[in-house]
Protein backbone atom coordinates (compact mmCIF):
# COMPACT_ATOMS: atom_id res chain seq x y z
CA UNK A 1 0.00 0.00 0.00
CA UNK A 2 1.38 3.38 -0.99
CA UNK A 3 1.67 6.01 1.72
CA UNK A 4 0.78 9.41 0.38
CA UNK A 5 2.09 12.60 1.89
CA UNK A 6 -0.45 15.34 2.25
CA UNK A 7 0.00 19.05 2.63
CA UNK A 8 -2.28 21.85 3.68
CA UNK A 9 -4.15 23.68 0.98
CA UNK A 10 -2.39 26.90 -0.03
CA UNK A 11 -3.78 30.18 1.12
CA UNK A 12 -4.90 32.74 -1.46
CA UNK A 13 -2.04 35.10 -2.34
CA UNK A 14 -1.88 38.15 -0.13
CA UNK A 15 -3.70 41.03 -1.72
CA UNK A 16 -5.91 38.79 -3.91
CA UNK A 17 -8.97 40.84 -4.89
CA UNK A 18 -12.39 39.57 -3.76
CA UNK A 19 -14.29 37.32 -6.20
CA UNK A 20 -16.53 40.18 -7.36
CA UNK A 21 -13.50 42.22 -8.43
CA UNK A 22 -11.87 39.22 -10.12
CA UNK A 23 -15.12 38.60 -11.98
CA UNK A 24 -15.19 42.24 -13.09
CA UNK A 25 -11.69 41.83 -14.51
CA UNK A 26 -12.67 38.56 -16.22
CA UNK A 27 -15.70 40.25 -17.78
CA UNK A 28 -13.39 42.94 -19.14
CA UNK A 29 -11.07 40.35 -20.71
CA UNK A 30 -14.02 38.61 -22.37
CA UNK A 31 -16.11 41.69 -23.20
CA UNK A 32 -15.79 41.32 -26.99
CA UNK A 33 -16.33 37.59 -26.75
CA UNK A 34 -19.60 38.13 -24.86
CA UNK A 35 -20.87 40.61 -27.45
CA UNK A 36 -20.02 38.24 -30.28
CA UNK A 37 -21.57 35.29 -28.42
CA UNK A 38 -24.85 37.20 -28.09
CA UNK A 39 -24.74 38.03 -31.79
CA UNK A 40 -23.84 34.47 -32.84
CA UNK A 41 -26.51 32.92 -30.61
CA UNK A 42 -29.18 34.85 -32.46
CA UNK A 43 -31.42 32.77 -34.74
CA UNK A 44 -29.54 34.06 -37.78
CA UNK A 45 -26.14 33.54 -36.21
CA UNK A 46 -23.62 31.16 -37.81
CA UNK A 47 -22.57 27.82 -36.45
CA UNK A 48 -19.27 27.30 -38.24
CA UNK A 49 -15.76 27.40 -36.87
CA UNK A 50 -13.88 29.36 -38.01
CA UNK A 51 -16.35 31.99 -39.17
CA UNK A 52 -16.78 32.33 -42.91
CA UNK A 53 -15.78 35.62 -44.52
CA UNK A 54 -19.40 36.70 -44.99
CA UNK A 55 -20.22 36.03 -41.33
CA UNK A 56 -17.12 37.94 -40.25
CA UNK A 57 -18.19 40.94 -42.29
CA UNK A 58 -21.77 40.79 -40.98
CA UNK A 59 -20.61 40.62 -37.36
CA UNK A 60 -18.05 43.37 -37.87
CA UNK A 61 -20.71 45.68 -39.30
CA UNK A 62 -23.26 44.84 -36.61
CA UNK A 63 -20.87 45.18 -33.67
CA UNK A 64 -18.57 47.87 -35.08
CA UNK A 65 -15.47 45.72 -34.62
CA UNK A 66 -12.77 44.69 -37.06
CA UNK A 67 -12.94 41.24 -38.70
CA UNK A 68 -9.81 40.28 -36.75
CA UNK A 69 -11.49 41.27 -33.47
CA UNK A 70 -14.58 39.28 -34.45
CA UNK A 71 -12.59 36.12 -35.21
CA UNK A 72 -10.62 36.45 -31.97
CA UNK A 73 -13.76 37.05 -29.94
CA UNK A 74 -15.53 34.13 -31.64
CA UNK A 75 -12.69 31.76 -30.77
CA UNK A 76 -12.63 32.97 -27.17
CA UNK A 77 -16.39 32.67 -26.82
CA UNK A 78 -16.24 29.04 -27.86
CA UNK A 79 -13.27 28.23 -25.61
CA UNK A 80 -14.88 29.95 -22.61
CA UNK A 81 -18.15 28.07 -23.05
CA UNK A 82 -20.15 31.18 -23.94
CA UNK A 83 -21.47 29.58 -27.13
CA UNK A 84 -21.91 25.99 -28.23
CA UNK A 85 -22.03 24.70 -31.78
CA UNK A 86 -24.78 22.28 -32.73
CA UNK A 87 -24.31 21.45 -36.38
CA UNK A 88 -24.93 24.68 -38.29
CA UNK A 89 -26.39 26.50 -35.30
CA UNK A 90 -24.70 28.47 -32.53
CA UNK A 91 -26.52 28.36 -29.20
CA UNK A 92 -25.82 30.33 -26.04
CA UNK A 93 -23.90 28.32 -23.46
CA UNK A 94 -25.09 28.27 -19.87
CA UNK A 95 -22.30 30.64 -18.91
CA UNK A 96 -23.59 33.29 -21.31
CA UNK A 97 -27.07 33.01 -19.80
CA UNK A 98 -25.58 33.46 -16.32
CA UNK A 99 -22.95 36.01 -17.30
CA UNK A 100 -24.47 39.15 -15.80
CA UNK A 101 -25.63 37.62 -12.52
CA UNK A 102 -23.22 34.82 -11.59
CA UNK A 103 -19.63 35.78 -10.76
CA UNK A 104 -18.61 32.15 -10.32
CA UNK A 105 -19.82 31.34 -13.86
CA UNK A 106 -17.74 34.24 -15.17
CA UNK A 107 -14.62 33.06 -13.34
CA UNK A 108 -15.10 29.48 -14.52
CA UNK A 109 -15.44 30.77 -18.07
CA UNK A 110 -12.24 32.77 -17.76
CA UNK A 111 -10.37 29.79 -16.26
CA UNK A 112 -11.50 27.70 -19.24
CA UNK A 113 -9.96 30.35 -21.50
CA UNK A 114 -6.82 30.46 -19.33
CA UNK A 115 -6.46 26.68 -19.63
CA UNK A 116 -6.74 27.03 -23.42
CA UNK A 117 -4.09 29.74 -23.79
CA UNK A 118 -2.07 27.59 -26.22
CA UNK A 119 -5.10 27.48 -28.55
CA UNK A 120 -5.78 31.21 -28.30
CA UNK A 121 -2.30 32.12 -29.51
CA UNK A 122 -1.08 29.96 -32.39
CA UNK A 123 2.35 28.37 -31.95
CA UNK A 124 5.16 29.60 -34.21
CA UNK A 125 5.39 27.84 -37.55
CA UNK A 126 8.13 25.38 -38.33
CA UNK A 127 8.48 23.89 -34.84
CA UNK A 128 7.95 20.23 -34.07
CA UNK A 129 4.70 19.45 -32.28
CA UNK A 130 6.70 17.59 -29.61
CA UNK A 131 8.66 20.71 -28.71
CA UNK A 132 5.46 22.76 -28.51
CA UNK A 133 3.83 20.15 -26.27
CA UNK A 134 6.84 20.14 -23.96
CA UNK A 135 6.70 23.91 -23.64
CA UNK A 136 3.01 23.73 -22.73
CA UNK A 137 3.80 21.06 -20.14
CA UNK A 138 6.55 23.24 -18.65
CA UNK A 139 4.43 26.40 -18.38
CA UNK A 140 2.91 25.53 -14.95
CA UNK A 141 6.41 25.74 -13.44
CA UNK A 142 6.91 29.11 -15.12
CA UNK A 143 3.62 30.33 -13.66
CA UNK A 144 4.54 29.02 -10.22
CA UNK A 145 7.78 31.02 -10.28
CA UNK A 146 5.86 34.12 -11.30
CA UNK A 147 3.47 33.67 -8.40
CA UNK A 148 6.15 32.92 -5.82
CA UNK A 149 8.03 36.02 -6.90
CA UNK A 150 4.94 38.19 -6.25
CA UNK A 151 6.16 40.69 -8.80
CA UNK A 152 8.05 41.02 -12.10
CA UNK A 153 10.37 38.18 -13.15
CA UNK A 154 13.00 38.66 -15.81
CA UNK A 155 12.71 36.74 -19.06
CA UNK A 156 16.21 35.17 -18.63
CA UNK A 157 15.12 33.68 -15.30
CA UNK A 158 11.96 32.29 -16.86
CA UNK A 159 13.94 30.96 -19.82
CA UNK A 160 16.35 29.18 -17.49
CA UNK A 161 13.45 27.52 -15.67
CA UNK A 162 11.77 26.51 -18.92
CA UNK A 163 14.98 24.95 -20.20
CA UNK A 164 15.45 23.02 -16.94
CA UNK A 165 11.90 21.72 -17.00
CA UNK A 166 12.13 20.60 -20.64
CA UNK A 167 15.39 18.79 -19.84
CA UNK A 168 13.65 17.07 -16.89
CA UNK A 169 10.85 15.95 -19.18
CA UNK A 170 13.38 14.40 -21.54
CA UNK A 171 15.12 12.65 -18.65
CA UNK A 172 11.82 11.34 -17.25
CA UNK A 173 11.02 9.87 -20.66
CA UNK A 174 14.56 8.60 -21.23
CA UNK A 175 14.85 10.74 -24.34
CA UNK A 176 17.80 12.55 -25.85
CA UNK A 177 17.33 16.33 -26.06
CA UNK A 178 15.41 17.37 -29.12
CA UNK A 179 17.40 18.99 -31.82
CA UNK A 180 16.36 20.34 -35.16
CA UNK A 181 12.96 19.81 -36.76
CA UNK A 182 13.06 17.13 -39.45
CA UNK A 183 12.02 19.65 -42.09
CA UNK A 184 12.66 23.12 -40.65
CA UNK A 185 11.23 26.16 -42.30
CA UNK A 186 14.09 28.14 -43.87
CA UNK A 187 14.96 31.12 -41.74
CA UNK A 188 12.94 29.88 -38.77
CA UNK A 189 14.52 30.25 -35.29
CA UNK A 190 13.81 26.51 -34.97
CA UNK A 191 16.81 25.92 -37.20
CA UNK A 192 19.10 27.19 -34.41
CA UNK A 193 20.17 25.69 -31.10
CA UNK A 194 17.81 24.31 -28.42
CA UNK A 195 18.35 27.49 -26.40
CA UNK A 196 17.06 29.56 -29.32
CA UNK A 197 14.07 27.25 -29.66
CA UNK A 198 13.29 27.52 -25.96
CA UNK A 199 13.50 31.29 -26.17
CA UNK A 200 11.07 31.32 -29.08
CA UNK A 201 8.67 29.01 -27.25
CA UNK A 202 8.89 31.06 -24.05
CA UNK A 203 8.02 34.22 -25.96
CA UNK A 204 5.07 32.41 -27.50
CA UNK A 205 3.87 31.15 -24.12
CA UNK A 206 4.17 34.54 -22.44
CA UNK A 207 2.34 36.24 -25.30
CA UNK A 208 -0.41 33.59 -25.16
CA UNK A 209 -0.85 34.02 -21.41
CA UNK A 210 -0.87 37.79 -21.81
CA UNK A 211 -3.52 37.46 -24.53
CA UNK A 212 -5.93 35.80 -22.06
CA UNK A 213 -5.23 38.33 -19.32
CA UNK A 214 -3.08 36.13 -17.08
CA UNK A 215 0.05 38.29 -17.14
CA UNK A 216 1.48 41.53 -18.40
CA UNK A 217 4.71 41.93 -20.34
CA UNK A 218 7.23 44.68 -19.77
CA UNK A 219 10.77 45.39 -20.94
CA UNK A 220 12.39 41.96 -20.56
CA UNK A 221 10.08 40.86 -17.77
CA UNK A 222 6.66 39.41 -17.01
CA UNK A 223 4.21 39.88 -14.12
CA UNK A 224 1.10 37.96 -13.19
CA UNK A 225 -2.14 39.93 -13.22
CA UNK A 226 -4.50 39.53 -10.25
CA UNK A 227 -6.51 37.11 -12.38
CA UNK A 228 -3.40 35.12 -13.26
CA UNK A 229 -2.24 35.08 -9.66
CA UNK A 230 -5.63 33.80 -8.54
CA UNK A 231 -5.73 31.15 -11.30
CA UNK A 232 -2.34 29.74 -10.31
CA UNK A 233 -3.53 29.56 -6.70
CA UNK A 234 -6.66 27.69 -7.82
CA UNK A 235 -4.49 25.16 -9.66
CA UNK A 236 -2.26 24.69 -6.61
CA UNK A 237 -5.32 24.22 -4.44
CA UNK A 238 -6.58 21.51 -6.82
CA UNK A 239 -3.24 19.72 -6.54
CA UNK A 240 -3.49 19.80 -2.75
CA UNK A 241 -7.03 18.45 -2.89
CA UNK A 242 -5.76 15.67 -5.12
CA UNK A 243 -2.98 14.86 -2.69
CA UNK A 244 -5.56 14.45 0.06
CA UNK A 245 -7.98 12.22 -1.84
CA UNK A 246 -10.05 10.70 1.02
CA UNK A 247 -10.37 7.23 -0.48
CA UNK A 248 -6.82 7.13 -1.83
CA UNK A 249 -7.63 6.63 -5.51
CA UNK A 250 -5.48 9.47 -6.76
CA UNK A 251 -2.66 7.23 -8.03
CA UNK A 252 -4.91 4.63 -9.62
CA UNK A 253 -5.76 4.12 -13.26
CA UNK A 254 -9.16 5.39 -14.39
CA UNK A 255 -10.64 1.88 -14.24
CA UNK A 256 -9.34 1.18 -10.73
CA UNK A 257 -10.39 4.63 -9.54
CA UNK A 258 -13.92 4.13 -10.84
CA UNK A 259 -14.15 0.69 -9.25
CA UNK A 260 -12.98 2.23 -5.99
CA UNK A 261 -15.82 4.76 -6.24
CA UNK A 262 -18.49 2.23 -7.24
CA UNK A 263 -19.90 1.80 -3.73
CA UNK A 264 -19.56 5.43 -2.68
CA UNK A 265 -22.58 7.70 -2.50
CA UNK A 266 -22.65 10.49 -5.13
CA UNK A 267 -21.12 13.20 -2.92
CA UNK A 268 -17.98 11.31 -1.84
CA UNK A 269 -17.64 9.85 -5.34
CA UNK A 270 -17.53 13.33 -6.85
CA UNK A 271 -14.81 14.32 -4.36
CA UNK A 272 -12.77 11.35 -5.56
CA UNK A 273 -13.38 12.23 -9.20
CA UNK A 274 -12.24 15.82 -8.61
CA UNK A 275 -9.11 14.68 -6.80
CA UNK A 276 -8.20 12.20 -9.53
CA UNK A 277 -8.87 14.78 -12.26
CA UNK A 278 -6.86 17.50 -10.52
CA UNK A 279 -3.72 15.36 -10.70
CA UNK A 280 -3.96 15.03 -14.49
CA UNK A 281 -4.27 17.21 -17.54
CA UNK A 282 -7.85 17.49 -18.75
CA UNK A 283 -7.06 15.96 -22.12
CA UNK A 284 -5.34 12.86 -20.73
CA UNK A 285 -8.04 12.35 -18.07
CA UNK A 286 -10.89 12.56 -20.59
CA UNK A 287 -9.08 10.20 -22.97
CA UNK A 288 -8.51 7.66 -20.20
CA UNK A 289 -12.11 7.84 -18.98
CA UNK A 290 -13.49 7.32 -22.48
CA UNK A 291 -11.13 4.39 -23.04
CA UNK A 292 -12.65 2.77 -19.94
CA UNK A 293 -16.15 3.60 -21.18
CA UNK A 294 -15.43 1.72 -24.41
CA UNK A 295 -14.60 -1.44 -22.46
CA UNK A 296 -16.84 -4.37 -21.65
CA UNK A 297 -17.73 -3.41 -18.07
CA UNK A 298 -21.06 -1.58 -18.19
CA UNK A 299 -20.69 -0.35 -14.61
CA UNK A 300 -17.45 1.42 -15.46
CA UNK A 301 -19.07 2.86 -18.58
CA UNK A 302 -21.73 4.59 -16.52
CA UNK A 303 -19.25 5.72 -13.85
CA UNK A 304 -16.90 7.10 -16.50
CA UNK A 305 -19.62 9.45 -17.69
CA UNK A 306 -20.35 10.42 -14.08
CA UNK A 307 -16.71 11.44 -13.76
CA UNK A 308 -16.97 13.32 -17.05
CA UNK A 309 -19.84 15.33 -15.53
CA UNK A 310 -17.32 16.60 -12.98
CA UNK A 311 -14.96 17.58 -15.83
CA UNK A 312 -17.74 19.73 -17.31
CA UNK A 313 -17.15 22.11 -20.21
CA UNK A 314 -13.62 20.96 -21.21
CA UNK A 315 -15.03 17.48 -21.92
CA UNK A 316 -17.92 18.72 -24.09
CA UNK A 317 -16.18 18.69 -27.52
CA UNK A 318 -14.87 15.15 -26.98
CA UNK A 319 -18.19 13.86 -25.66
CA UNK A 320 -19.85 15.15 -28.84
CA UNK A 321 -17.49 13.08 -30.94
CA UNK A 322 -18.54 9.80 -29.28
CA UNK A 323 -22.25 10.28 -30.02
CA UNK A 324 -21.60 8.31 -33.20
CA UNK A 325 -20.38 5.27 -31.22
CA UNK A 326 -23.46 3.07 -30.49
CA UNK A 327 -22.32 1.75 -27.07
CA UNK A 328 -21.58 5.29 -25.85
CA UNK A 329 -24.33 7.19 -27.66
CA UNK A 330 -27.04 7.04 -24.95
CA UNK A 331 -24.57 8.09 -22.25
CA UNK A 332 -23.18 10.90 -24.40
CA UNK A 333 -26.65 12.20 -25.31
CA UNK A 334 -27.70 12.28 -21.64
CA UNK A 335 -24.42 13.97 -20.69
CA UNK A 336 -24.90 16.65 -23.34
CA UNK A 337 -28.55 17.22 -22.41
CA UNK A 338 -27.64 17.80 -18.78
CA UNK A 339 -24.65 19.93 -19.78
CA UNK A 340 -27.00 22.13 -21.82
CA UNK A 341 -29.26 22.67 -18.81
CA UNK A 342 -31.84 19.88 -18.98
CA UNK A 343 -33.15 18.59 -15.68
CA UNK A 344 -31.64 15.12 -15.06
CA UNK A 345 -35.17 13.72 -14.66
CA UNK A 346 -36.12 15.05 -18.11
CA UNK A 347 -32.85 14.28 -19.89
CA UNK A 348 -34.10 10.81 -20.85
CA UNK A 349 -36.41 12.50 -23.34
CA UNK A 350 -33.47 13.03 -25.70
CA UNK A 351 -33.17 9.26 -26.22
CA UNK A 352 -35.09 7.33 -28.85
CA UNK A 353 -36.89 4.15 -27.76
CA UNK A 354 -34.07 2.07 -29.19
CA UNK A 355 -31.42 4.13 -27.39
CA UNK A 356 -33.36 4.00 -24.12
CA UNK A 357 -33.70 0.23 -24.46
CA UNK A 358 -29.99 -0.14 -25.17
CA UNK A 359 -29.22 1.90 -22.05
CA UNK A 360 -31.66 -0.21 -20.00
CA UNK A 361 -29.84 -3.40 -21.03
CA UNK A 362 -26.42 -1.84 -20.38
CA UNK A 363 -27.50 -0.72 -16.92
CA UNK A 364 -28.98 -4.15 -16.24
CA UNK A 365 -25.66 -5.69 -17.24
CA UNK A 366 -23.90 -3.47 -14.71
CA UNK A 367 -26.36 -4.54 -11.99
CA UNK A 368 -26.03 -8.21 -12.94
CA UNK A 369 -22.23 -8.03 -12.80
CA UNK A 370 -21.84 -5.93 -9.67
CA UNK A 371 -25.17 -5.54 -7.89
CA UNK A 372 -27.72 -7.58 -6.00
CA UNK A 373 -30.48 -9.67 -7.58
CA UNK A 374 -33.14 -7.50 -5.99
CA UNK A 375 -31.80 -4.47 -7.81
CA UNK A 376 -32.06 -6.30 -11.11
CA UNK A 377 -35.72 -7.11 -10.49
CA UNK A 378 -36.45 -3.50 -9.50
CA UNK A 379 -34.66 -2.35 -12.64
CA UNK A 380 -37.67 -3.63 -14.61
CA UNK A 381 -39.66 -0.66 -13.36
CA UNK A 382 -37.32 1.80 -15.12
CA UNK A 383 -37.99 0.42 -18.62
CA UNK A 384 -39.74 2.87 -20.91
CA UNK A 385 -41.95 0.18 -22.43
CA UNK A 386 -44.22 -0.08 -19.39
CA UNK A 387 -44.96 -3.81 -19.73
CA UNK A 388 -42.66 -6.82 -19.67
CA UNK A 389 -43.93 -8.27 -23.01
CA UNK A 390 -43.30 -4.96 -24.76
CA UNK A 391 -39.87 -4.69 -23.14
CA UNK A 392 -38.93 -8.19 -24.25
CA UNK A 393 -40.03 -7.48 -27.82
CA UNK A 394 -37.81 -4.41 -28.04
CA UNK A 395 -34.92 -5.94 -26.11
CA UNK A 396 -34.75 -8.76 -28.64
CA UNK A 397 -34.56 -6.26 -31.50
CA UNK A 398 -32.02 -3.81 -30.16
CA UNK A 399 -28.96 -6.03 -30.59
CA UNK A 400 -27.09 -5.33 -27.35
CA UNK A 401 -24.25 -7.87 -26.94
CA UNK A 402 -25.20 -8.56 -23.31
CA UNK A 403 -28.91 -9.19 -23.98
CA UNK A 404 -28.83 -12.94 -23.39
CA UNK A 405 -26.83 -12.69 -20.15
CA UNK A 406 -29.11 -9.94 -18.82
CA UNK A 407 -32.29 -11.89 -19.59
CA UNK A 408 -30.91 -15.10 -18.07
CA UNK A 409 -29.90 -13.23 -14.90
CA UNK A 410 -33.29 -11.53 -14.71
CA UNK A 411 -35.15 -14.82 -15.16
CA UNK A 412 -33.08 -16.39 -12.39
CA UNK A 413 -33.74 -13.46 -10.05
CA UNK A 414 -37.44 -12.79 -10.62
CA UNK A 415 -39.82 -14.35 -8.05
CA UNK A 416 -42.77 -14.65 -10.48
CA UNK A 417 -42.46 -18.08 -12.20
CA UNK A 418 -44.60 -17.11 -15.19
CA UNK A 419 -42.67 -13.92 -15.83
CA UNK A 420 -39.35 -15.71 -15.31
CA UNK A 421 -40.43 -18.32 -17.87
CA UNK A 422 -41.25 -15.62 -20.44
CA UNK A 423 -37.89 -13.96 -19.86
CA UNK A 424 -36.03 -17.27 -20.25
CA UNK A 425 -37.90 -17.89 -23.50
CA UNK A 426 -36.83 -14.49 -24.76
CA UNK A 427 -33.23 -15.23 -23.81
CA UNK A 428 -33.36 -18.51 -25.73
CA UNK A 429 -34.83 -16.80 -28.80
CA UNK A 430 -32.09 -14.16 -28.79
CA UNK A 431 -29.45 -16.84 -28.32
CA UNK A 432 -30.72 -18.98 -31.20
CA UNK A 433 -31.76 -16.11 -33.45
CA UNK A 434 -35.42 -17.14 -33.30
CA UNK A 435 -38.54 -15.02 -32.85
Amino acid sequence: MTTRRTRPAPRPPEGTPPPAELARQARAVLAHAVRIAHWAADATGPGAAPLATQALEQAAAALELSPAQIQTGWDRARLAGLIELHGDTARPGWRLRAWDRDDSAVLRGWVALFDAWSLVHAAPEGIEATAVAEAVEAVPQVLSLLQLSAGPVTVPALLDLLGQRVAELHEERCEVPYGLPQQPVPGSPATGQPEDLNALLLDWALEGLAAVGALTLGAGQATLTPLGNWAVWVKLEQICVAAQSPAGNIEQSAADMLLGCARLTPGPARIEYRAWLAARTVGSAVTELLAVARGEDALLRGLAFEALRVVGAPAEPVVRTVVSEPPLRPYALLWLAEYEGADPDDAQDVLSREEATWLWIDTAAAVADHGETGLLVRHLDSAVQGTVPALLDEVRAVGHPRTVQVLVALAAAHPDPALAKAVRRAAFQVHTGGV
